[in-house]
């Protein structure tokens, strides 16, 4: 189902390219068409069965855990919502278990996890307890590292991530380090993350479900894969991927949670922001708007409480924008 809408998305941009240059013709035009109707049905049909399953994740496995909680009833919205840590294993680690419910609209039931608590996701119980000790002495500066690419050889622009890149470069003005299109590359990269406290991410991403070791980060020159990362330390305190496919492990080795968010998560990044799929990149822009509003007081950048602007960003889009389903199922936090 979403390597279906990953296709049609891919044939939409090529068509659209076929209808935008001098040699348009009818049948491109017919082309162009007909892969706009084919990617409407695709997602489509990716809302229609992700609605079932996380009505299907709600009865199975979300409400009867909250129930042995006490998080059974509707909270109250005058109380912050609680916390909540999944370590799902197996098949389980594929699926949304933040987003189980019945998100319906027009008429809220409350019979979501979205509406009882505050989720976050954790590799394993000790990455856990390991990311709530207290911060290692500082090694690095109180600065961002924002790598930005809006073009990227042989994959589809990127339109809304020069949103993110004003974004962050007005609110870190003087404490900020910008790899941009070329200069996005993996030495670069590699060498600029232990500089910096914070890293963003505004890219092309993906995942070998068969090897999920060789996923990660499209850069300008390579993709930054997960094995690039897992032997190193770093002194970060937060990361936002703002990417497709960076929280979502493989199928070969479903007990272990092989992916770039929970990669930087174990090297020392202790708030990770992720996805599941695909994004669109209008949708993460968004998502990363609420965010840093969320974790920007009085001029001052305090990633500590990522979980709950994740979630208020989360709910907006579904509360507010009212987007398909799709659109903000996919984001999720890994971290205490």
């Amino acid at each position: 189902m979403l390597h279906r809408v990953d296709r049609a998305a891919r044939d939409l941009h090529t068509a659209r390219h076929g209808v935008e240059g001098e040699t348009s013709n009818p049948a491109a035009i017919r082309a162009y068409s007909d892969a706009k109707q084919t990617y409407q049905r695709a997602t489509n049909d990716r809302d229609e069965t992700l609605d079932a399953l996380l009505r299907w994740l709600w009865d199975t496995t979300a409400e009867p855990i909250l129930t042995a909680l006490g998080l059974g009833g509707v909270a109250d919205p005058n109380t912050p919502l609680p916390r909540l840590w999944w370590c799902p294993t197996g098949p389980l680690t594929m699926l949304p278990l933040h987003a189980a419910g019945y998100h319906d609209i027009d008429q809220p039931t409350g019979r979501t996890v979205l509406d009882r608590v505050v989720s976050s996701y954790t590799p394993t119980l000790r990455a856990l307890v390991e990311a709530r000790r207290p911060l290692r002495p500082q090694m690095t500066s109180d600065r961002i590292l924002i790598v930005s690419l809006p073009d990227t050889p042989e994959e589809a622009p990127l339109i809304d991530v020069e949103r993110e890149r004003d974004l962050l470069t007005a609110l870190f003005p003087d404490k900020h380090t910008l790899l941009e299109g070329e200069q996005a590359t993996g030495a670069s990269v590699l060498e600029e993350l232990p500089r910096h406290r914070w890293a963003h991410f505004s890219c092309h991403g993906g995942q070998d479900l068969r090897n999920p070791s060789h996923g990660g980060l499209i850069l300008h020159d390579r993709t930054l894969t997960v094995a690039d990362l897992a032997t190193r330390q770093h002194a970060g305190e937060f990361a936002f991927l703002s990417a497709c496919k960076t929280a979502v492990g493989g199928i070969t080795l479903p007990d272990e949670a092989i992916n770039l968010a929970a990669a930087l998560h174990h090297t020392g990044y202790r708030q990770v922001i992720g996805t599941l799929w695909s994004v669109h990149d209008h949708a993460a822009a968004d998502v990363a708007e609420t965010v840093y509003a969320h974790l920007t007081i009085a001029g001052t950048f305090t990633p500590r409480a990522a979980a709950r602007a994740l979630h208020a960003a989360v709910r907006q889009l579904r509360d507010d924008a009212r987007l398909p389903i799709g659109a903000w199922t996919p984001f999720t936090h890994t971290g205490p």
